[in-house]
């Protein structure tokens, strides 16, 4: 019978969802997992792989065991979370259909990016301090837009990456503000402006996130993609770049991949 998952995990401690020879990965542990629970050999499948220190919340898996359960799926959570590591929790367990494909049948993938602008200890494990002086969040979402449809993503993939084709299609790309929540810190006799910072930088300012959802996504190519926005953030492309380095470009033309650790696969919809 075939099992859905439905987990969470802090990427820190991982070098990605998939098994690797010679480093912990979130696929490894949750197999260790289910094996020992079920006492059988158990392979999970998920939704797809994130990279070395990326995090995720409502990730997809499945796997597949010889009749019913030994337990109730509520226990089954109960008894993964008390072995899994912290960094990683499970949300739910519940039957598929036969033909359901954690991976294969995810028609739509979402990844969430975080970036702050100002030195800030309370969000710094999960959000990237972009310290530019200047970036033109403007310019950056008109250059969001040539991002959309469906092209040959080649110049953000990584390079060696051995895949069939880098044709993917993006549905929606943009940047927003948001402000960050503390929890049980109340109080805040301004809650609008942070205290000290050049300028006044309101909270809607300092703290920004990029969304970008797609059908399928290459190695690195969020990372990639962000970089290179933050390039014409700073003034140094002109959003009509984007639709250039899509046309023409190669990695190497387009901007540095940004840090793992604020990136996010935030939906799986099937």
């Amino acid at each position: 019978m075939r099992y859905s998952i439905c987990l969470s995990y802090d990427g820190a401690e991982f070098c990605g969802w998939q098994i690797q020879p010679s480093a912990p990965s979130v696929q490894q542990c949750l197999e260790g997992a289910l094996s020992r629970l079920l006492n059988r050999p158990v392979s999970v499948t998920g939704a797809g792989r994130t990279d070395t220190a990326v995090n995720a919340y409502g990730y997809i898996a499945h796997f597949d065991i010889e009749g019913e359960l030994p337990f109730t799926q509520a226990d089954l959570c109960y008894k993964l979370n008390a072995i899994l590591p912290r960094s990683i929790a499970v949300l739910q367990v519940l039957p598929a259909a036969d033909d359901f494909h954690a991976r294969f049948g995810a028609r739509r993938r979402e990844y969430t990016y975080f970036i702050h602008r100002e030195k800030d200890p309370f969000v710094r494990h999960y959000s990237w301090q972009c310290g530019y002086p200047v970036l033109d969040f403007d310019a950056m979402n008109s250059a969001c837009q040539y991002l959309l449809g469906t092209h040959d993503f080649s110049c953000f993939e990584k390079t060696g990456t051995d895949v069939k084709t880098s044709v993917c299609t993006i549905y929606e790309a943009f940047w927003k503000p948001y402000t960050p929540v503390i929890p049980g810190l109340t109080g805040n006799p301004d809650p609008t402006v942070i205290p000290g910072l050049t300028g006044n930088l309101t909270k809607a300012e300092n703290y920004w996130y990029f969304r970008v959802s797609a059908d399928r996504f290459l190695r690195n190519m969020v990372r990639a993609i962000v970089g290179s926005l933050v390039e014409v953030g700073r003034g140094k492309q002109k959003p009509e770049w984007i639709a250039d380095l899509i046309a023409t470009g190669t990695r190497g033309d387009a901007g540095e991949s940004v840090p793992g650790h604020a990136l996010f696969l935030s939906k799986v919809l099937y």
